[in-house]
């Protein structure tokens, strides 16, 4: 007679209990979420695309009015037009993947509850989806920094680091408010709040020398600051060096998504029963 086997089955820990490569194994899936998330939303609309455009350029025409006419707020020494544009489209790519992400579970409640994959795609498709009018938004920036015979110098290599790290952001804090949307439906009515206050928190409509020094370090706790600064440095050559305040927002990106990760990762598995 064959004696039994037995097999324990214990919890996975570190790095692999994320299964990360789970989310490349259904990267069809992630795919096709995001081709949906930008074809829904121009759908029956007259205006279509132009739509990732008017957003940020109207908003710059107000900051411009408000701001540097009226309110003589300093820029740096650079037309204030293109000082907040490029402060504004990361903002855009930030605020608006940041909102879609922390609904997207329940928005996707129906897929959840029908058939089993990893709810990191969904969150993670709303972020790349944002890339699509992020690029469409960028191609006035280019022709704004033709306008004011702006030249990028060889800084402008380190743009994509920097739109990672817009997006790494948006995803980091959209893992916790999607997480928490799921138990508590208060969380969808604060999202909007949050991006208001946080748009004010961060140096778009002002530069952030007006911030005193001993203060820098707390003010790159916010990682926004970040990316704004490090889009003006690699675009316009605002500045000789980047501010530390930039490496400051980078470690804190990566403390908020690596909690974010793992916290996420932790509710999954209710995800289908309370959402």
């Amino acid at each position: 007679m064959q004696a039994a086997s037995y097999f324990e089955i214990e919890p996975s820990r570190g790095w692999a209990s994320l299964k990360l490569r789970t989310v490349w194994a259904y990267r069809e899936l992630l795919y096709f979420l995001i081709w949906r998330d930008v074809k829904v939303r121009y759908k029956q609309t007259a205006l279509g695309a132009a739509w990732a455009v008017l957003q940020p350029v109207l908003t710059m025409v107000v900051f411009s009015v408000f701001f540097g006419q009226l309110g003589k707020i300093p820029s740096d020494g650079l037309p204030y037009p293109i000082f907040a544009y490029t402060a504004l489209l990361p903002w855009q790519l930030f605020a608006h993947t940041l909102t879609e992400s922390g609904n997207s579970l329940v928005s996707n409640q129906e897929l959840i509850t029908k058939v089993y994959f990893p709810r990191l795609v969904i969150p993670l498709s709303s972020v790349l989806a944002g890339l699509v009018d992020f690029s469409i938004a960028f191609s006035v920036l280019l022709g704004m920094m033709y306008y004011y015979g702006i030249a990028p110098s060889m800084a402008v290599l380190t743009l994509p680091l920097f739109i990672m790290l817009a997006c790494a952001t948006a995803l980091a804090v959209g893992l916790w408010l999607a997480a928490l949307n799921v138990q508590y439906r208060d969380v969808r009515y604060t999202i909007p709040f949050l991006t208001q206050f946080w748009l004010f928190a961060t140096p778009i409509a002002y530069p952030a020398s007006l911030v005193p020094d001993p203060y820098r370090a707390l003010y790159g706790l916010n990682p926004m600051v970040g990316v704004v600064e490090g889009f003006r440095w690699a675009l316009l050559g605002q500045t000789d060096a980047l501010n530390p305040s930039v490496f400051v927002s980078v470690l804190v990106v990566g403390v908020l998504l690596t909690g974010g990760l793992f916290y996420f990762r932790r509710m999954e598995s209710t995800f289908a029963d309370v959402v």
